[in-house]
């Protein structure tokens, strides 16, 4: 049995597949009256491609398109969020309002999901993770793999399709 848990934090890449792990942040959250910080962390531009992508607009017209596509993505979370919980939870599954906080932040997943963590003092962090080959089936997703290695938090891994 986990102690009490009060803060939760589902890591999502929000692709396709990825609800088993939503559920079992949002189950952990109804059985623990927990708040969950639903974080999807945008991987920054590598240095070729901001060079290509700045020879064509200003910096003004790039950090715009960042903040408003940034934007987007939260309201998207938001959406999926409410979706879900309209969708698949039953009435006495229902979370509260603000018991579900949706966040975007950007930079290497690992690392920010770590930072995150801190800042909340999540008790739990939750996250699920795709294998592609028998080398990743067996390493258990990298950013998974280097979240369980860099923390001292329980968390809890959930193999997606």
């Amino acid at each position: 049995m986990l102690p009490d848990v009060k803060r939760i934090l589902y890591a999502s890449d929000i692709e396709s597949g990825s609800r088993p792990a939503f559920r079992a942040a949002i189950s952990m959250a109804g059985h623990y009256d927990a708040q969950v910080t639903f974080l999807n962390v945008i991987e920054p531009l590598n240095s070729t491609a901001r060079n290509l992508v700045k020879t064509m607009m200003s910096d003004e017209m790039l950090s715009e398109m960042h903040d408003e596509s940034v934007n987007h993505l939260k309201q998207k979370l938001v959406e999926r969020i409410e979706q879900f919980c309209d969708q698949e939870l039953d009435e006495s599954e229902k979370m509260k309002e603000g018991q579900v906080v949706p966040r975007v932040e950007e930079g290497s997943a690992d690392k920010v999901i770590l930072e995150v963590a801190d800042e909340i003092n999540a008790d739990l962090i939750v996250m699920g993770t795709r294998t592609h080959s028998s080398v990743g089936q067996f390493f258990l997703g990298s950013t998974a793999n280097r979240v369980m290695t860099h923390t001292k938090r329980p968390v809890l891994i959930i193999p997606l399709k």
